[in-house]
């Protein structure tokens, strides 16, 4: 079986996976990274959403070759229970989850989003969430909590 290598939140990484595996398969099965959620097998949903080099990713159709030598950042990567991420902090404090299915996906979109682009408007989080689907309602909070977050980092 053919090998991978990638970096997984900042850790070199090489699997033994069938090339056209998705990289979700991988994570959840083979690297026990439960934060990505299959939803919808179709990369539709936003629930397996990671990073890849800096952009939010569907992982659910990603195949495993084309993360060779690539960054991989999962919401494990994003921060710790002792060092959350300024989005981890600003989503508990705006209550913006309720079941937490769709907030991993959430929050790798949200990262991305402020990885290019520190001070985004109402509009481009409402953009750059938009392929993110949460059926709980939490969306307005999602915002206020990207932009509560995005005001931390600028502080800082």
């Amino acid at each position: 079986m053919p090998t991978v290598q990638f970096q997984l939140n900042g850790t070199p990484i090489v699997v033994e996976a069938d090339s056209d595996r998705a990289l979700l398969d991988v994570l959840r099965g083979r690297l026990d990274v439960t934060s990505p959620h299959f939803g919808c097998g179709a990369g539709e949903c936003g629930a397996c959403h990671v990073m890849v080099d800096g952009r939010a990713m569907t992982s659910c159709d990603m195949p495993m070759w084309s993360v060779a030598g690539k960054e991989v950042v999962t919401v494990e990567g994003l921060g710790t229970a002792e060092r959350p991420h300024p989005l981890q902090r600003a989503f508990i404090t705006e209550q913006a989850m309720q079941c937490g299915y769709c907030a991993s996906g959430i929050l790798v979109s949200a990262a991305a989003l402020l990885t290019r682009n520190p001070s985004p408007t109402e509009a481009e989080v409402r953009a750059a969430l938009d392929r993110n689907l949460c059926r709980c309602g939490s969306h307005n909070r999602m915002v206020r909590a990207v932009l509560r977050a995005a005001a931390e980092m600028a502080a800082s």
